[in-house]
């Protein structure tokens, strides 16, 4: 009665009927064609609601002005939904909500309807574009179609391989697989190089969601831009197939990687590596060996010019090499300039350094407290009172051994294993028993804990040690066969590996390997002198080879964000592959020049975890004060537009004190408590 008393009122406000808009954006992506619902394809739901006729959309145009969106990379306008083409390569769901509200500015807009599957594979956030419609009070309601899981899909989620590798490269690329509903099956992994199946790999599916990860070992064994493409067969019941591929473009280079072996005293080691090496023609190895006081033998060496005073004593002559081996040579041999320099090769310069096993190697050969000792992986200990040290060991690979590409060295991580068991034992004189923070074991003794092969990465290059004396008993041991390619097989693998991703003094980067007819491409490269010294004052020109032949030239310019880096656009009109060649001059002299190469396709990203996401559809709803539907809900849509949405709206006052109901509950109430006297005898 108190309640009734006060006179309450409710107040109501709906949006007057047909003098508002409503934007509806509807996405036009491939990820619309796909069927995961009953076999039917998610755009039939666009078909078949919002087409001219269907409930949906005469339920809301009873109500609003209708204006339709299509959108995927690109938001157009759209005269009727009959204009979609569901081929959009990309979903930008923040680039579409900005469109439709720029445009709609300035007419009574009571909301934006968004019909789409969530998933936005956009480089940008989401959350700058809805501070727009956020400020303006305009709702978006979400309709989310497809599945938010699938019953049966196999993914090829991820594949990781270089840009750039040198022709018979050995090659061991990780391919994550994902799935639901296969359970312990065993699906195959193929690598396919244009067409030619080039290696295979089985693997046993977990449960539902869990990655696996799948190593594939292949050889590159053309040169040139290469179209690599992984693949998992497709599997009975899947519901997107499309995500069983992925491609990979790597460059193949045919050219000689320079490699400095100085050795300070004869030994067989130069030998049986010399001869490992001599087939390999993208392997160059000059040795330089000490055959006396500033006496030495040169070896390989490309002309008559070279090493002819020893080691190189300046920056220029030692860059000219991307790997460098020393053997048994001492820390006192090389003046502080030298021994500085030995560092800043891999630090700076970026090139891999390879110290080998003797009496006058690491701490043995007084390299403690150098700066090569800085750049090594391991920890050199105090060398007094380990003269005497000698001891014959067996050599296994550690768990990060047994898979990594330098010590591979047979077909399988299993036979590698297993040859390793296999093999002689041979000799260390260095009681190397720790490494540093951050660098990785990948061989040690059998039964002591020492360090037979260890690498880490140091600033722009990497350093090996091979504490290893006699790694050439190996091929001669009276137990290995005359024809075994094991000891060449670890060596060419192993110098291949210290030369890999060595830049050159000219080095071009593209952000992305694959990109879309008529997107903007950034060309990058990073230009240094002899030294390796950054330029800022070169003339860099960017030449690019259209797959038609025709040309585009780019004059590079300077960034000013970071020495030697120059930047380029351009935007490829058609699809196929492009070359990138680098040129940079100092005045009429050629510094250097780089080649990269680019695949123009459309992206296949709408196929790739091509669920509904349910969480980005609620974010964007809740955010703006809207809702999110289903199919099976999205009849109550039109109504709760217009109570929620904006634009010219109608505010009507309703009495809630004397509403019938209230009378009823009245008398209830009433007749309850005379009841329940009645009941207690009170009445």
């Amino acid at each position: 009665m108190a309640f009734c008393l006060l006179q309450p009122v409710v107040v109501l406000s709906s949006v007057v009927p047909q003098q508002n808009f409503l934007g509806v954006l509807v996405d036009d992506s491939r990820s619309m064609q796909i069927a995961d619902r009953d076999e039917t394809e998610r755009l039939r739901f666009v078909e078949d609601r919002l087409r001219a006729g269907g409930d949906l959309r005469t339920a809301l145009e009873e109500r609003f002005a209708l204006r339709f969106f299509g959108f995927s990379t690109e938001t157009d306008r759209l005269g009727d939904v009959d204009e979609l083409t569901y081929r959009g390569t990309r979903t930008h769901l923040g680039q579409a909500l900005e469109r439709a509200h720029e445009e709609l500015t300035g007419v009574p807009l009571s909301g934006l309807v968004v019909v789409t599957d969530g998933a936005d594979n956009a480089d940008g956030g989401l959350g700058e574009s809805l501070l727009p419609i956020q400020a303006a009070g305009i709702p978006v309601f979400t309709v989310g179609l497809g599945r938010e899981t699938f019953d049966r899909d196999i993914q090829l989620s991820r594949v990781e391989t270089p840009r750039r590798v040198l022709r018979g490269a050995a090659l061991v690329v990780d391919a994550v697989v994902t799935h639901r509903g296969y359970r312990g099956e065993t699906v195959t992994v193929q690598v396919e190089d244009e067409g030619r199946i080039v290696g295979s790999e089985e693997v046993e599916l977990g449960r539902d969601g869990e990655p696996r990860t799948v190593r594939l070992r292949f050889t590159a064994a053309e040169e040139g831009p290469r179209l690599f493409t992984f693949r998992v067969s497709p599997r009975p019941g899947e519901m997107v197939t499309q995500n069983n591929v992925r491609d990979a473009l790597m460059l193949v280079e045919n050219h000689s990687e320079k490699v400095l072996y100085f050795e300070g005293e004869p030994r067989f080691e130069v030998k049986f590596l010399r001869r490992a090496v001599a087939d390999d023609e993208n392997l160059h190895v000059s040795i330089l060996q000490r055959t006396a006081e500033n006496k030495f033998m040169r070896l390989d060496v490309e002309d008559a010019d070279d090493l002819v005073g020893g080691f190189p004593t300046t920056r220029a002559d030692l860059y000219r090499y991307s790997g460098l081996v020393l053997g048994s040579i001492e820390a006192n041999y090389f003046t502080p300039d030298q021994l500085r320099m030995i560092a800043d090769f891999v630090n700076n310069r970026g090139g891999g350094l390879l110290m080998l096993g003797s009496q006058r190697s690491f701490a043995e050969g007084g390299y403690a407290g150098t700066p090569v000792a800085d750049v090594l992986p391991v920890v050199l200990g105090d060398a007094e009172g380990e003269e005497d040290f000698f001891v014959e060991v067996a050599v296994e690979p550690t768990r990060a051994g047994a898979t990594h590409a330098a010590t591979q060295i047979a077909e399988s991580e299993e036979l590698s294993v297993d040859r390793w068991n296999e093999l002689p034992p041979i000799t260390i004189v260095n009681p190397i028993t720790e490494v540093k923070p951050g660098a990785t074991t990948l061989l040690t003794s059998a039964s002591d804990d020492l360090v037979v092969l260890a690498f880490q990465r140091y600033g722009a290059g990497k350093s090996l040690a091979f504490p290893v004396q006699d790694s050439w008993m190996w091929q001669m041991h009276a137990d290995i066969a005359v024809e075994d390619m094991t000891h060449e097989t670890f060596w060419r693998r192993m110098l291949r590996w210290l030369v890999d991703g060595v830049p050159d003094q000219i080095t071009a980067e593209l952000p992305a390997e694959r990109v879309e007819p008529g997107q903007a491409v950034t060309i990058l490269a990073t230009v240094g002198d002899a030294n390796f010294e950054e330029i800022n004052n070169s003339a860099v020109i960017a030449s690019v080879t259209h797959p038609d032949g025709d040309f585009t030239d780019r004059r590079m310019e300077w960034t000013a964000e970071a020495d030697g880096e120059y930047r380029a656009t351009f935007i490829p009109p058609v699809e196929g592959f492009y070359e990138v060649r680098i040129e940079a001059m100092s005045g009429d002299e050629l510094i250097g020049e780089d080649v990269t190469w680019l695949q123009v396709a459309p992206s296949d990203a709408e196929y790739y975890d091509s669920t509904m996401r349910t969480a980005l559809l609620d974010r964007i709803a809740e955010e703006t004060g809207g809702r999110r539907y289903t199919p099976d809900t999205v009849a109550s849509l039109p109504d709760d537009v217009q109570f929620v949405g904006g634009g010219v709206t109608v505010v009507e006052e309703r009495d809630l004190w004397d509403m019938p109901v209230l009378l009823l509950l009245l008398g209830t109430l009433v007749l309850g408590e005379w009841g329940y006297r009645r009941f207690r005898g009170l009445a």
